[in-house]
């Protein structure tokens, strides 16, 4: 692996010397996602850097290499009774570990569990000149100063390629159970933070076509108690249910319309936005399916970016172009002056060639 490795820091080196662009490849399963690769970009595969280094079950630790197929880490953890709490979606069977932490995506666990920053405990890593560095470890108190390995989390390749990541596990629940409930969005928003703000076995919570599904995860007696409680129907197809919403294989993301995910806090009242809705986390995630009336000039689109993204900031978040990229609209919401100064900093001091994945994450660098 160590060869692989050389390699790598070779291609950098040979890149940082003569300014040309590198687009860190990994198993494609999320490439639709940020702005399109820079067409003079190379490709740098980093599948090859594949495999488990890791894996303390007693511990609740596994450290495995970035191009390690999800589901071959996740096919581990469930012969020894754990999982990935935060969901990540896969999109495709060559998912990557590499890909899962540079993109950020969490699934539908991730109000009740936590996001895949809060699970990253370190990770190794070459910058953009070419050097292995080490951040974090495998316990959770052992950072002093900045926490560079969470930085790593949704910066898409960007700041360095990752080699190494350890992440924390949580035990696989004792049984789960998904109870479904008719109501509107707006009921929808205010049962979902009632019922978060008390001792429920709740993990997951989705409102689409009128209906509201809850999964609940833990004993079999508080399962039970909890259904007893919040009412609702047993949902046969559970399983698949949260399967279909995690790898965006449901109906309601089938249709090839531009696709919006917002970011907001869970109390804000439902978006009365041209679309389809669909709520999650509590209402804290909200996916707008748009239909795509953009112009050849792209002023349409422009404008519906536009609403959106100012509804989204009034309710305390911000939101991403998430499928269906225009060149004239930003995937990601414009930063402030202060941030995209403080981003323009991290990106010179980890890579001051500019040469990895220039643009993936903001046109600006």
């Amino acid at each position: 692996m160590q060869t692989i490795i050389d390699q790598i820091t070779a291609t950098l080196h040979t890149a940082a010397e003569r300014g040309q662009p590198l687009h860190i490849q990994g198993g494609g399963s999320k490439a639709f996602y940020g702005h399109p690769r820079t067409e003079s970009a190379e490709s740098l595969d980093i599948t090859p850097y594949q495999g488990i280094v890791n894996y303390e079950s007693t511990e609740l630790v596994i450290t495995a290499r970035a191009g390690t197929r999800l589901s071959e880490i996740e096919s581990v953890l469930r012969e020894h009774g754990q999982m990935l709490a935060f969901e990540p979606p896969h999109f495709a069977n060559t998912a990557t570990l590499g890909g899962c932490v540079a993109a950020g995506l969490s699934g539908p666990r991730r109000a009740s569990a936590g996001a895949v920053r809060d699970f990253v405990l370190g990770v190794r890593m070459l910058d953009g000149t070419g050097r292995d560095l080490h951040f974090g470890g495998q316990v959770m108190k052992n950072v002093a100063g900045y926490d560079i390995s969470r930085l790593m989390v949704g910066s898409m390749g960007t700041l360095g390629v990752l080699l190494e990541v350890s992440l924390k596990v949580l035990p696989l629940p004792v049984a789960e159970k998904t109870i479904c409930l008719e109501m509107n969005a707006t009921q929808a928003i205010k049962q979902m933070n009632q019922w978060a703000g008390k001792p429920l076995p709740i993990s997951a919570a989705c409102h689409v076509d009128e209906q509201l599904s809850i999964r609940l995860s833990g004993a079999e007696t508080a399962i039970r108690a909890a259904q007893t409680q919040l009412g609702g129907e047993s949902r046969a197809d559970g399983d698949t249910f949260w399967q279909a919403l995690r790898e965006q294989t449901h109906p309601f993301f089938k249709p090839a319309t531009p696709l919006w995910r917002l970011s907001i806090k869970s109390t804000a009242p439902e978006y009365h936005l041209p679309g389809k809705q669909l709520m999650e986390w509590n209402g804290a995630l909200r996916w707008l399916a748009c239909q795509n009336d953009q112009d050849n000039e792209g002023s349409r689109s422009d404008n519906a970016a536009h609403v959106i993204r100012e509804a989204a900031k009034a309710a305390g978040g911000h939101a991403t172009l998430f499928r269906g990229h225009h060149h004239a609209t930003p995937v990601f919401h414009p930063l402030t002056p202060a941030l995209l100064s403080l981003h323009r900093r991290l990106k010179q001091q980890f890579d001051p060639a500019g040469i990895l994945n220039p643009g993936r994450l903001y046109p600006e660098f």
